[in-house]
């Protein structure tokens, strides 16, 4: 309990790409023995704690030698791995812990001279067998690799990636009797060379990308026979092959790329029948490619670009019915006597069209995407597998436009088009009858939406989001296709009304018109798409009043309004109605609402309600299905992506998690209290009321949002005390802004709260303590001390630095708008207040 004070639990200190939470933040919660706590585990015989397990749990702090932890000498097990240590020294009082076995330090931010601090804290452990990450990391100071590792014969793991080392590795490690799995990539100045392994060596992993490595490959590495793993790539190997790496049965994995290797492609790794991935390319490689290749029927990826292989592609390699990835580009090979189904070239630096191609006739699937493809698609590129082409993605390239294309495209029976994120111009080409799935997104596409369009009635993914598209939406694509479950028109230039005939069947799951300039009401026909997850019909010029029938559907997550001119109150819904059963995320920020806040809609949105304990991992909200290609189920999913402003800053959302729940009715006219009924929606993050004007004080119930990462209700006029419950009780609260309100008092202290800069609590003259330079006054109840500047000269400041601000501007909206400099807030002058006050919240057009 000692050791779990010395910290905060702090948002920024979880793991982006893990699964993050405080386990130390129920500790003694969950009763008086601590061998039941998170985390914690105990040796079931005499009680003693023998393991310890906090990786991912959110600790921001520094730690030491002083620390309680060290007094827990039974320990065998201690992960630390992913939190903040605060570029601690590592501490050397780890060699107290002379029963570890397993260490795990991995980006924890530790920083210091690595050799040191590793000899005087684990380098006499005598039963350590793993040992993972032991990063100098942020503070990087290039060490060299402790010899006395070499000592270790209960080693089994070692990871040392990107840790910043340097010179010699000593070769003795590799000879350890039980080391099974030796990680050393991303540490440049790493140099090195492989001995001789004999047969009794164990070894299942062995990793050196992107190191100083270098020599030839020892004959002898046929004598690793457990090896799983080989990677080599990147390094400074050169020389020949030996024959005998293909001796290696259990083999899965081999990178030999971006090396110095020469002469031929040994035959002999065609013996390697679990090989998934062969990675050969960069090389210096001549000759042949071997046949013997075709017999690794587990293949999914083999790279064999820029080498000096010669001849042609072995007709066999149809064998290879797993193979995802084949890439040859930049060799002396040719395919003119190969006729190919499948063709993934991904990310493999092309620049052109591959030449090949032009013979072609049987492809099914071919996939150029991310790569440098500059200039139009050449018109021979109309006439490849014509009947047969069923997927064909070319995104993330420099495509311009298309070479004398007809304005059909003319592949018959194509499933899969994406052309997304490249340059491409002109008028909105019109994809095959038989298209399903139609993205052309993040292009410069002009012109208007051709009706033709509406033909294509087995679209299920239409997505023509982020070009120049100008005119109305077509009628017709409100109801042209029952497969339809993805329309996406948003930040183009499209005008007039929203299509107001929406099927009464219809399977859309996610309609996004933002970011265009349609005017007119939302049409009630919406109501149709009882299958809607998603809906933003956001920046645009929608009058209208707020649209409560929207509620009646019963699979909407999102919902999305912002920047428009929506008036009136909201109202609380009728009694006997379900509202917005599944609603997880509501953007009404700048608009006119009024009136008071919806507390009866605070009351009903169950889904923001339960905290779900369960759901440890993040899931993500797309669509997916697979095509059939060639025999084989080809992945296709449509993630659902959003843009919304955070923190001041606009910002896109490739991808929405799943459980991610959000108010935002800022920059609107709401008066009145804020109700304590928004304490019920437990689920809540992030939570914005900003720039509305608001009276009375924070409710005390906004503490029971334990989930909450940023609160935002700044620019508004409530008053009294900062309840002390959010200090203690939000102890993932990131983001803060109380500021320009007439809060009184002293700010609580404590967990998150000590975070946070003044520019939080701006603009509140009654409130004192930290962060704000103002001490209180104990004699007067918390009160700050009186400053001496007459009421007159604070007056007249206010008045200037009021005008100052608004010439500036102020940032807000989706979610927690920032404000541009320190702004002082008072009631008086009232007149003035009144006039200026939502000036800052002008609308954001992109």
């Amino acid at each position: 309990m000692q050791f779990r004070e010395s910290f905060i639990i702090h948002k920024h200190a979880c793991a982006p790409t893990l699964p993050s939470y405080p386990k130390t933040a129920s500790w003694g919660s969950q009763g008086k023995d601590c061998c039941s706590w998170d985390g914690v585990e105990c040796d079931q015989m005499t009680g003693v704690v023998i393991g310890l397990d906090l990786s991912a749990g959110c600790l921001s702090g520094s730690i030491n030698s002083s620390s309680t932890l060290f007094r827990l000498l039974h320990l065998q097990k201690l992960n630390l791995a992913f939190n903040d240590f605060n570029h601690s020294l590592i501490p050397s009082a780890l060699g107290n812990l002379s029963m570890l076995t397993y260490l795990n330090l991995s980006s924890s931010v530790f920083s210091g001279q690595y050799r040191q601090k590793f000899q005087s804290s684990i380098g006499y452990l005598p039963s350590i067998s793993h040992i993972i990450g032991i990063p100098t990391l942020f503070e990087d100071v290039a060490s060299p690799v402790p010899g006395v590792l070499a000592n270790f014969s209960s080693l089994t793991t070692l990871y040392l990636q990107h840790c910043g080392l340097q010179g010699m590795f000593p070769l003795a490690i590799f000879q350890l009797p039980r080391l099974e799995t030796i990680r050393l990539s991303e540490n440049l100045n790493l140099t090195g060379y492989l001995p001789e392994f004999n047969f009794s060596n164990k070894l299942k992993t062995l990793e050196l990308w992107h190191t100083g490595f270098s020599g030839e490959l020892p004959a002898s590495i046929g004598n690793l026979h457990s090896l799983e793993f080989l990677d080599l790539g990147y390094c400074y190997f050169g020389g020949l092959v030996p024959s005998t790496l293909g001796n290696l049965p259990n083999l899965k994995f081999l990178n030999l790329a971006l090396n110095y290797f020469l002469g031929s492609v040994p035959p002999t790794l065609g013996n390697l029948t679990k090989l998934n991935q062969l990675n050969l390319e960069c090389n210096q490689f001549t000759g042949f490619i071997p046949p013997e290749l075709t017999n690794l029927t587990q293949l999914t990826h083999l790279d064999l670009q820029q080498n000096m292989l010669q001849g042609s592609i072995p007709s066999s390699i149809r064998r290879l019915q797993k193979l995802e990835l084949f890439n040859f580009s930049r060799n002396k090979s040719n395919a003119t006597g190969a006729q190919l189904v499948d063709i993934g070239l991904r990310y493999c630096h092309l620049r052109e069209f591959p030449y090949f191609l032009r013979n072609q006739r049987r492809l099914q699937l071919l996939d150029l995407s991310s790569n440098n493809i500059e200039g139009q698609i050449p018109q021979w590129m109309s006439k490849v597998s014509v009947e047969t082409l069923l997927f064909l993605d070319l995104s993330n390239n420099s495509l311009t436009g298309f070479d004398e294309f007809p304005v059909l495209l003319p592949w018959s029976n194509l499933q899969y088009l994406k052309l997304d994120s490249n340059i491409l111009r002109g008028s909105l080409p019109v994809p095959p009858l038989s298209t399903n799935f139609y993205s052309i997104s993040n292009n410069s596409f002009s012109g208007v939406i051709p009706r033709q369009l509406c033909n294509v009635s087995s679209l299920s993914v239409l997505d023509l989001s982020e070009n120049n598209l100008s005119g109305e939406i077509p009628m017709c694509l409100s109801n042209f296709s029952k497969n339809l479950l993805v329309l996406n028109v948003r930040s183009n230039d499209l005008h007039g009304s929203i299509p107001s005939g929406w099927a009464r069947v219809n399977r859309l799951n996610m309609i996004d018109l933002s970011r265009n300039k349609l005017q007119g009401k939302i049409p009630k026909s919406l109501m149709e798409c009882r299958m809607l997850e998603y809906l933003d019909l956001g920046d645009n010029r929608i009058r209208d009043v707020f649209p409560s029938w929207l509620g009646s559907l019963p699979e909407l997550n999102i919902l999305i309004l912002s920047s428009n001119v929506l008036y009136g109150t909201i109202g609380d819904p009728k009694s006997n109605l379900t509202v917005f059963p599944k609603l997880r995320v509501i953007d009404l920020s700048h608009n006119r609402l009024n009136g008071t806040l919806p507390s009866g809609y605070f009351e009903r949105w169950i889904t923001m309600t339960c905290l779900d304990a369960t759901n440890s991992s993040p899931r993500y909200m797309l669509e997916h299905s697979d095509l059939t290609i060639n025999a084989m189920q080809v992945p296709r999913s449509y993630p659902y992506s959003m843009t919304i402003t955070n923190k001041g800053t606009e910002m896109k959302y490739p991808v929405i998690i799943q459980n991610l729940a959000a108010i935002d009715f800022s920059c609107n006219r709401f008066d009145g209290e804020i109700p304590e009924s928004i304490g019920n929606l437990k689920e809540l993050q992030l939570l914005n009321f900003s720039n509305n004007n608001l009276d009375g004080g924070i409710p005390k119930a906004i503490a029971n949002l334990t989930n909450l990462e940023a609160l935002d209700l700044s620019q508004n006029e409530l008053e009294g005390r900062i309840p002390l419950e959010l200090s203690s009780q939000l102890t993932f609260l990131g983001f803060l802004n109380l500021s320009h309100n007439h809060l009184t008092g002293l700010i609580p202290q404590g967990h998150q709260f000590e975070t946070f800069e003044s520019s939080s609590f701006d603009g509140n003259p009654g409130l004192c303590g930290k962060p704000l330079v103002k001490e209180c006054n104990t004699n007067s109840g918390g009160l700050p001390t009186p400053s001496s500047t007459s009421s007159e000269e604070s007056g007249s400041l206010d008045v200037l630095v009021w005008i100052v601000a608004i010439l500036m501007g102020y940032g807000c909206g989706f979610l927690f708008g920032a404000v541009i400099g320190n702004v002082v807030i008072k009631r008086k002058p009232d007149w003035f207040a009144k006039t200026f006050s939502k000036t800052h919240c002008r609308r954001k057009r992109r």
